[in-house]
This record gives structure tokens, sequence and C-alpha cells, in this order.
């Protein structure tokens, strides 16, 4: 993909809605797009993955790995983000991230660099914030509506 293809994909994705041009421009410089084939584990749980996803096409299974069993917890297509904590520099994944059917073509962002630019673009560096605070919120409320689904039934019958 070449640089204006990789800048004219990150324009259309709805993570930098609210972003001004200039800033777009900005990450776009940092950016490099990916493809992962079928089936690829792009990380596991626990991995220091230090990557930020934008998927531009595909479908990718977000998952915890339990012993004998995968429990998938979303699954994401076009237009979403996976890979947040490659922001927080150390920490390591909280998630496994799978390849579904099709190939995934991205957009990948490496977080100590997405850091710099918060950095030296304070602004920038808000809405990135405020937009990575969005898919963590939304990560947390998929996995809590997945629990109660897990749980709701067994509740419901112990009298809660």
């Amino acid at each position: 993909m070449t640089t204006q293809a990789v800048l004219d994909a990150l324009r259309k994705h709805p993570f930098v809605q609210g972003f001004e041009p200039p800033q777009i421009e900005k990450l776009a410089a940092t950016a490099k797009a990916v493809r992962f084939e079928p089936d690829r584990i792009i990380f596991r749980e626990g991995d220091e993955c230090s990557e930020f996803y934008l998927i531009v096409s595909g479908r990718v299974g977000i998952e915890i790995a339990a012993p004998n069993r995968t429990f998938r917890v979303e699954t994401l297509a076009d237009g979403d983000e996976f890979g947040w904590s490659a922001i927080l520099a150390g920490k390591g994944k909280h998630f496994q991230a799978r390849v579904l059917a099709l190939p995934v073509d991205a957009l990948a962002f490496e977080g100590p660099a997405l850091l710099a630019l918060c950095r030296e673009d304070p602004a920038l560096g808000l809405n990135l914030m405020i937009a990575l605070l969005g898919v963590v919120s939304e990560r947390l409320q998929f996995t809590r509506l997945q629990v109660l689904d897990t749980y709701w039934p067994a509740a419901k019958m112990a009298g809660a």
C-alpha cells in the first residue's frame, strides 16, 4: 500500500472521526499497511505486542483463551480497532486476537510512536486518548455482556 493509500484508508476509518486533517496526516506518517491470513493468531493474551491496529477489511475475533477452550468476546470487522494496550508500553495484551475466515488488511501503529506523537502534539494526544478510551469502554461492555450471557441462567435458577 502506498503512502497515499495509507492516508486515504486512515481518512475513511471511523476511529479518526473528530481528528483534524493535519493530525490524521501525522498519524498516517507513522502507519504501515499489514495483512494477516485466515486463522492466524495476531497476538496472544499476555504478549507484549507493541502495535495498535485499525481494521480496513476482514474480521478479527477477540478472545480469551482458557484451558481446553477459547471464548470469543467480540468479533471485529471493517472500521474497528484492536490492540489498544500497545499504548501502555511494557504491558501485556488483555485478549487474544485471531483472524477469522478472510484475510485481514489493517493499518498498524507502533505504540511508542503514538506516544511520541501525543507528547509532540497534545491536541492530537487528547483526541487519540479519547478515541482509545472509547475502544476500551466498548471492549469492557462486550466482555460484561458475555459474562452476563454465560451466568444469567444459573443466577436466575439460584433466585438472583
